[in-house]
């Protein structure tokens, strides 16, 4: 088993802050394997409440019944099962005395987080738990990380066929049952072609008139389908940044398919040749470190954007923290150089630091603010 030591720190401290705590994740990410890890190492009583069970659903038929005579640590997996509970955990995480917390596992939707926001203003943490990171599988497995994507079942597969196998499987039941049990309407098909397109614009800045024209259909509902895949975690909507500059600058977000893993089963990639083959292997590997610098560096830990002007100067990812400034440019070789895109950015946007993140074997200067980290440094030689 691979353990999630900084995730479970993490939870932890959230539940001595909130008396309800929300792990919120895509399908198969681990969030039920981390609760029954926080609720079996928990002093004092603990509860598990699974509402995928029809037995514990049947418990939970009277919410306010079942739950205001118990102690300690209550976990309710999936949660967007029956929203209607957070009415009811907000009047018993106002008790004085507080009597038990709640740990509820669910999948972001945006009924759900809108539920739960206005029920319990005030009480609730919120946790997003993606898939391994390089800091829990080891630098010496990022190229499995990588091919292969961190859902737990598709990293430790047997197999590269097992691990395609289950990711194939995943995107199925993901578009026909999960998405619908989010209240999501529109028809799986359609969701699948559109995830599929979706794959090919991987790494590019998102336009709607040209995708629609593609798809078939109008700007608002390729917009809407979108959203859909955001707000259930498997895509990433990067937002661009823009200042007061004399300079046009591109204000349209970049998307990102959020795991490697499903990206490269989307683009139809089985193996590690083919990706070394395919078109997409350069927007693959930065859209999979941009996403290992960001939980590294703390995804929650101030803002995250990309920048970019109409000139062509372009900045990857642009961390925000404090009065602090970071830039980062993502290269696929074994040779960085310092562009004129980062020096750019480091006169324009005032940047403290930058760095070009490569697929080389060494750390080393490039300006006096500007370091290029190799990819298998960046747990070393990034800031966190």
């Amino acid at each position: 088993m691979i353990e999630r030591n900084r995730h479970y720190r993490a939870l932890k401290h959230l539940l001595r802050q909130f008396p309800v705590v929300a792990i919120l994740g895509a399908r198969q990410v681990g969030k039920t394997t981390l609760a029954r890890l926080l609720l079996d190492e928990r002093k004092g009583p603990v509860e598990l409440f699974d509402l995928e069970d029809p037995a514990d659903l049947a418990r939970l038929d009277d919410p306010r019944l079942a739950l205001s005579g118990l102690k300690g640590l209550v976990a309710i997996d999936e949660v967007q099962r029956q929203p209607e509970l957070f009415p009811v955990l907000r009047v018993l995480a106002d008790r004085k005395p507080l009597r038990c917390r709640f740990l509820v596992l669910g999948s972001a939707s945006p009924s759900l987080l809108r539920q739960s926001s206005e029920s319990l203003a005030g009480r609730i943490g919120y946790y997003t738990l993606n898939g391994f990171h390089l800091d829990e599988v080891g630098i010496e497995r990022m190229d499995r990380l990588w091919t292969r994507g961190g859902f737990p079942r598709s990293f430790l597969a047997r197999s590269n066929a097992d691990s395609l196998t289950w990711r194939r499987s995943f995107i199925r039941t993901f578009l026909e049952r999960d998405l619908p049990q989010l209240g999501i309407r529109v028809p799986a098909p359609v969701l699948s072609r559109f995830w599929s397109m979706l794959a090919h614009y991987h790494g590019q800045v998102w336009n709607s008139s040209e995708f629609a024209r593609s798809f078939g259909v109008s700007d608002k509902t390729v917009r809407h389908y979108l959203d859909i895949l955001s707000e259930a975690l498997v895509v990433t909507q990067l937002q661009p940044w823009h200042e007061n500059l004399r300079k046009r600058q591109v204000r349209s977000p970049k998307i990102y398919v959020r795991d490697s893993g499903l990206l490269h089963s989307l683009l139809g990639i089985d193996d590690r040749r083919s990706l070394d083959r395919h078109p997409k292997l350069g927007a693959s590997w930065e859209g999979f470190v941009i996403h290992q610098v960001m939980e590294w560096c703390g995804e929650d830990m101030g803002q995250w954007h990309f920048w970019a002007t109409h000139s062509g100067a372009e900045l990857d990812l642009l961390w925000l923290r404090g009065n602090q400034r970071f830039g980062f440019e993502v290269k696929r070789t074994a040779a960085p150089r310092l562009s004129r895109s980062i020096v750019t950015a480091i006169e324009d946007l005032g940047l403290d630091r930058a760095f070009v993140i490569h697929a080389g074997e060494r750390t080393f200067p490039l300006h006096d603010r500007v370091t290029a980290v190799a990819a298998d440094r960046i747990l070393d030689d990034l800031p966190s």
